[in-house]
């Protein structure tokens, strides 16, 4: 089964009114170890380097977020500072001048979405709750 699909999925739910997408990249990773879910081949893929997937997941399955807020959330290369977490299954970051990061757990994967400045985070927070909440409704 490809992953992939649910990456133009994701896009789609951000739309506004108008047709803008408030999704650039996004990325599903597992939520034990970090191993990547979708590919690099998407048009839309969030290309997570190194241990930035591990790294995550790990503050993910521990419901610890005291790395973000004290070191900030890395991913695709850059360093987003920690804005808030919600429900200890919900992250936000933001980078000045590169956007806003939203990452969702859902029972064993982890939703990561990133909104390009200038764009609504709270469309991409609700495709994010979108995709993680149908992934935790068929028990994943």
């Amino acid at each position: 089964m490809s992953w992939d699909s649910y990456l133009d999925n994701l896009v789609a739910q951000s739309k506004d009114a108008s047709g803008t997408a408030h999704v650039d990249k996004c990325c599903i990773i597992g939520l034990d170890g970090g191993a990547p879910w979708t590919t690099a081949a998407s048009a839309v893929a969030f290309k997570l380097e190194g241990q930035e997937g591990p790294n995550i997941a790990k503050c993910f399955k521990s419901k610890d977020y005291t790395s973000f807020m004290t070191s900030g959330i890395r991913a695709s290369g850059e360093k987003y500072q920690f804005l808030r977490e919600e429900d200890k299954k919900i992250v936000y970051g933001k980078k000045k001048g590169m956007g806003a990061l939203t990452m969702q757990a859902s029972k064993t994967a982890i939703v990561i979405a990133h909104c390009p400045e200038g764009s609504q985070q709270g469309n991409t927070n609700k495709a994010v709750g979108v995709i993680a909440d149908y992934l935790e409704s068929l028990g994943m």
